[in-house]
């Protein structure tokens, strides 16, 4: 009864996890950008239970030899990067990228950062020009990973399919040409979620699991002003696997008090 009640408590502990990440998933349904985490499960080590029967004193079990008893589930989780929808806004410094696996790169605190969220806006600098920014005010970086400023004289964006980002004045006369800076995810589970809707990878010398979309490479971007991503999580799903999750819960507490009531039956006999 005690390994029963330890492999429910193991398992209750990874399902609650699971419970977490579905809830982070629903909670994210409408931000921009955002990729679901699916969840899974595994199987922990097994113990091996030996029983062979002792013929020189006649004991043992007579049931199949080394027993094998689990000791409860592990949760897997992986990040789904698939193409979520697109949205119409029809607003100049909006953009979606409209091929998976490619990621603007953000100044986070120093740190460059990856996010899918094409929601930019313009922030007065010190010197009166204007800075590109992200929701969360942090700075969008080119691709020699240089913040990008524009003239103040910038009344209008026009944000090309390839990341060029051009900007004019009130008389339509060219006031900045920057060129966003974006990169391509070759292994897309290097990459962890973090804060803000940012990304950042496992591993910072890891060369090769982004490459930096520059010169003619700039021709693999894909862009489309005037709209974002939107998150591709699945709500019926999530409800669906929030149900399944709250069952599994509830099994392994039932398990557990099973367990308690029958040490305590044991304990009772005299």
């Amino acid at each position: 009864m005690l390994s029963s009640m330890i492999t429910a408590s193991n398992t209750m502990n990874q399902v609650q996890k699971q419970l977490d990440t579905i809830g982070h998933n629903i909670a994210n349904v409408d931000t921009q950008g955002f990729k679901r985490t699916e969840t899974s499960f595994g199987e922990l080590v097994r113990q091996q239970y030996d029983n062979q029967k002792d013929l020189s004193k006649e004991i043992g079990r007579s049931t199949d030899f080394g027993i094998r008893q689990g000791v409860g589930a592990q949760l897997m989780q992986n990040v789904v990067f698939s193409q979520g929808t697109i949205k119409k806004t029809d607003r100049n410094l909006d953009f979606s990228f409209t091929k998976p696996g490619q990621f603007l790169k953000v100044d986070a605190d120093g740190q460059t950062r990856y996010t899918r969220n094409g929601a930019l806006y313009l922030s007065a600098e010190a010197d009166g020009r204007l800075g590109l920014v992200n929701a969360n005010g942090q700075r969008i970086l080119d691709e020699k990973d240089e913040p990008i400023v524009l003239d103040r004289a910038a009344s209008s964006i026009k944000i090309s399919a390839d990341g060029t980002v051009t900007a004019l004045d009130g008389n339509g006369r060219p006031a900045g040409t920057f060129s966003l800076g974006i990169v391509q995810a070759n292994k897309p589970q290097s990459l962890v979620q973090t804060n803000g809707n940012l990304y950042t990878l496992v591993n910072p010398n890891d060369q090769g699991a982004v490459t930096n979309l520059t010169g003619g490479q700039r021709g693999q971007i894909s862009i489309e002003q005037g709209a974002l991503e939107m998150s591709n999580v699945d709500i019926s799903k999530e409800m669906t696997d929030l149900l399944v999750s709250q069952r599994a819960y509830q099994f392994n507490a039932k398990s557990i008090t099973i367990g308690d009531q029958m040490l305590g039956l044991i304990n009772s006999v005299r």
